[in-house]
């Protein structure tokens, strides 16, 4: 029988720059999979997605990191993109708030540049992880041991490296998350 995310919330943050796919096939999955889902953002409005460099559609932002309290989810998603997390990291309301979420042991998935955002809240020190290439020097710095695979579970954290990975990626998201607290 498939997981089923029924009666779970689950956040994606996200800011400008986000890459696209690594946006909409991952809540695609969880929605699918039964879960409510918002997007939680540094300002209100909407944010603008890319496809590689290419701007591409806007998505509405549902809560802004001010407000967010990761107690009101039973999961995060970090997409990737270069610009979103790097915009993520420097906000400490976003900072908070995925800090939050690993404080409480609840399953996190993080995708491409996404672990950026990881490293600043403190939260990768000890982990195994996967990530676009060019954070291998990040991750490890930030105390992480770095492996280049499609799909990386690591008590409760769920890493992939890029697009082409999203297929392995979402079905161990939804898995990991119907499976909760770790």
């Amino acid at each position: 029988m498939a997981a089923t995310l029924q009666g779970k919330r689950i956040a994606f943050l996200a800011a400008d720059g986000v890459e696209e796919v690594e946006y909409t096939r991952p809540r695609e999955a969880v929605e699918n999979a039964g879960a409510r889902v918002e997007l939680v953002s540094l300002k209100p409005g909407s944010i603008q997605s890319f496809n590689h460099l290419d701007q591409s559609a806007q998505y509405p932002v549902d809560v802004t990191t001010k407000e967010a309290d990761a107690g009101a989810y039973d999961a995060l998603v970090l997409p990737g993109g270069v610009a979103n997390p790097d915009f993520l990291r420097t906000d400490p309301d976003a900072v908070r708030f995925v800090r939050s979420f690993f404080d409480a042991g609840k399953p996190v998935g993080v995708i491409c540049h996404g672990p950026w955002t990881l490293v600043e809240a403190g939260v990768v020190r000890g982990r195994r992880i996967t990530s676009w290439p060019s954070l291998r020097t990040d991750l490890t710095n930030a105390g992480a041991t770095w492996v280049d695979e499609q799909v990386v579970t690591d008590n409760g954290l769920v890493s992939s490296r890029k697009p082409g990975d999203l297929p392995a990626f979402c079905s161990k998201i939804v898995e990991e998350f119907a499976e909760g607290k770790h």
